[in-house]
């Protein structure tokens, strides 16, 4: 899949470096009431937001990374360019980023906090399968 960051740099904030693009992905997540763990990437070299589109995107300098939230023992893997659009509470139109269930790797297209259980983060795959967990699981360093 071709990516889609070009036609939403114009109008976007776009940082490059990894301290920085970790402080703004985390703000970005905060500011959407979202948990501020919930995209532990590495070695960021750029992240872009487009308030007018809703549109983010974060690139790492490694081709993925995948990371296990021990709290409820699910991997995570995250391609070297994840993108999403947003909107509050909700992360939509997710790219790279998979899930592992028993042996499989699906992929993940959406995450969301609802204002009836904010205490609470469902991911819904591409499948149409979703699981809903504690947020406390997706906090920063779990």
């Amino acid at each position: 899949m071709a990516s889609q960051i070009g036609s939403h740099r114009s109008g976007a904030e776009i940082v490059n470096g990894d301290a920085i693009c970790r402080k703004k992905s985390i703000e970005l997540l905060e500011e959407l009431g979202l948990p501020k763990g919930l995209l532990p990437l590495e070695d960021i070299e750029e992240f872009g937001y487009n308030r007018g589109t809703g549109f983010m995107w974060l690139v790492q300098k490694k081709k993925k990374i995948e990371h296990t939230f021990k709290k409820i023992k699910q991997t995570v893997s995250y391609a070297n360019e994840v993108t999403a659009f947003t909107e509050k509470g909700k992360l939509k139109k997710i790219t790279g980023v998979k899930t592992k269930e028993l042996l499989l790797w699906l992929s993940v297209v959406e995450v969301y906090v609802t204002d009836a259980s904010p205490d609470k983060v469902t991911f819904k795959t591409g499948t149409g399968l979703s699981d809903t967990f504690d947020a406390a699981a997706f906090a920063l360093g779990e």
